[in-house]
C-alpha cells in the first residue's frame, strides 16, 4: 500500500491534557515515516512534520477542565444550542481539512462530539474512521445522556475502537453495550524514550525553588476533584519531605485554603508549567524522590505517571483505572487505597527513608516504560489498524470514480 494520509480529530489543545499529549506524540511519531499526518484541533502550536488545522472555537469547553483555559465551560453544562454551535464548528473545520488534506483514514479522539463529525464524513466522503477512548468523554456521557445517542451511532459505525486501558474498555461496553466488545482493543499511551536519558543534570529548579538538600514529593496534573490531590495535601502533614504540586484547575484555590488551614509549611503550589517551563517540568520528574498520583476515579493510565517513571522516579498511586497497566506493587512503586491520606504518607515515607529501595524501584520504573510504553511500538500498532481500514488509491477522499454510461 502507498503511504497513508492520517487525519486526527481532537477536541482539545495538544498541550495541557493527557489526550492532547497522546495525540501530539502519536502524530509526531507517525509523521517520522513516509506517511502524512494532519490534526484538526483548537490549537495553533506546530508539531514537527504534522499539518495542523486549527479550530477557532466560539468559546472553550472541556470534559473536566483544562489548565490553559481556567474559565472553560464543561460539556455537561452546555445548553442545547451551545452543543449545536460546537458541533457545527468542529464539522466545518473538519470538512475544510478533508477537502485540503484528502485523508485515507480518520482517527477520532474521545467517544464524544467529534465522533459525530467523523460519522458524517464517513457517510458523505466514504472515509473510514477509528475512535480512541481516553475515558473523560465517557465520564461526560455518564453525567449527560444527551451525548449518548449520536455517540452510540458513531461508535457502532467506527471500524475499530481503541481504549487507553482495560478499565476504559469495560466502561465503553457499559455505556454503549457489549456488542462492541469484539472491535475494542487496548492501546495505552506512551513515552518518546529517546527524549529521556537515564540521567539528567538539574540546571534550573534546584536554585529557582530552593530544593538543595530536600526530599521532593511530586504531583503533576490537572487540579480537579477526580485527581484526589486533596488527600495528598492532607497527607503532607505526616510526609517527611517537601510536596510540590504542579498544575492548575478548579480545585487550586480549595487546595491552597486546605493547606493554609492545616498550617502546612512543606507544601508548595507552583501552578501549571506549560511550554515555556517544559524544561522545569522535566527536571522535576528527574529531581523528585517520589511521584504521587492519588486519583479517586477510574481514569486511564496518566501519561504523567509514565513520564515520572521513565525518569527513574518510583510512584505511589491508587489502584484505579488504567494505572495497574504500568505500576506493579513493590516492583516500581506502591499502591495505596483511594482517599486514604494516612496510607499515602506511610508509603511515601517508606521510599523517602530507604535510599536503596527507592533507587531499586526507580530503576524498575524506567525499565517498565522502556519495555512496554515506547511510542514507536505504539505507533506501529496503530499503523497496522490504519492500513487495514484505510480507503486509498482513488485520489478523491474515498469517492470511487463513477463509470461512464453510454
Amino acid at each position: 500500500m502507498a503511504k497513508l494520509k492520517i487525519l486526527f480529530l481532537h477536541t482539545f489543545p495538544l498541550w495541557g491534557c493527557g489526550s492532547g499529549t497522546y495525540v501530539r506524540h502519536l502524530a509526531r511519531e507517525l509523521a517520522k515515516g513516509e506517511n502524512k499526518v494532519g490534526v484538526v484541533c483548537p490549537d495553533s502550536r506546530q508539531v514537527k512534520g504534522v499539518d495542523l488545522f486549527e479550530v477557532k472555537l466560539p468559546f472553550f469547553v472541556a470534559f473536566t477542565g483544562h489548565p490553559e483555559h481556567k474559565k472553560s465551560k464543561l460539556y455537561h453544562e452546555l445548553s442545547n444550542q451551545e452543543i449545536a454551535v460546537i458541533y457545527q464548528t468542529f464539522l466545518n473545520k473538519t470538512i475544510e481539512a478533508v477537502e485540503k488534506f484528502k485523508p485515507d483514514i480518520i482517527h477520532v479522539q474521545h467517544c464524544s462530539i467529534f465522533s459525530w463529525v467523523a460519522n458524517f464524513i464517513q457517510s458523505t466522503y466514504k472515509i473510514n474512521y477509528i475512535v480512541t477512548s481516553h475515558g473523560t468523554g465517557l465520564y461526560t456521557a455518564s453525567l449527560d445522556k444527551r451525548y449518548i445517542p449520536l455517540t452510540h451511532d458513531a461508535v457502532r459505525r467506527a471500524k475499530k475502537i481503541t481504549a487507553v486501558s482495560g478499565d476504559t474498555k469495560s466502561w465503553i461496553t457499559k455505556v454503549f453495550g457489549e456488542k462492541h466488545l469484539e472491535k475494542i482493543r487496548v492501546i495505552p499511551g506512551g513515552i518518546d524514550i529517546k527524549n529521556f536519558p537515564p540521567k539528567k543534570e538539574i540546571k534550573i529548579i534546584n536554585k529557582k525553588y530552593h530544593l538543595e538538600g530536600k526530599k521532593v514529593v511530586l504531583f503533576s496534573g490537572k487540579l480537579t476533584p477526580l485527581k484526589g490531590v486533596q488527600y495528598l495535601v492532607k497527607a503532607a502533614a505526616k510526609i517527611k519531605g517537601d510536596v510540590y504540586i504542579l498544575g492548575d484547575g478548579c480545585e487550586l484555590n480549595n487546595l491552597k485554603k486546605m493547606a493554609n488551614n492545616l498550617k502546612l509549611k512543606n507544601i508548595h503550589f507552583l501552578g501549571y508549567l506549560g511550554n515555556e517551563e517544559s524544561q522545569e517540568l522535566e527536571e522535576f520528574y528527574y529531581r523528585a524522590d517520589v511521584f504521587v498520583a492519588p486519583s479517586v476515579w477510574d481514569e486511564p493510565l496518566g501519561l504523567v505517571i509514565l513520564e515520572a517513571m521513565i525518569c527513574n522516579t518510583p510512584v505511589v498511586v491508587t489502584r484505579r483505572g488504567g494505572i495497574p497497566l504500568a505500576v506493579k506493587d513493590g516492583y516500581n512503586g506502591f499502591f495505596v487505597r483511594s482517599r486514604n491520606s494516612n496510607q499515602i504518607a506511610q508509603m511515601v515515607n517508606k521510599l523517602l527513608e530507604d535510599d536503596k529501595l527507592r533507587n531499586k524501584l526507580g530503576a524498575n520504573a524506567r525499565k517498565t516504560v522502556e519495555e512496554k510504553f515506547d511510542w514507536k511500538k505504539i505507533a506501529e500498532k496503530f499503523l497496522r489498524i490504519y492500513k487495514k481500514y484505510a480507503i486509498s488509491g482513488n485520489g478523491k477522499n474515498g469517492h470511487k470514480k463513477k463509470r461512464q454510461t453510454r
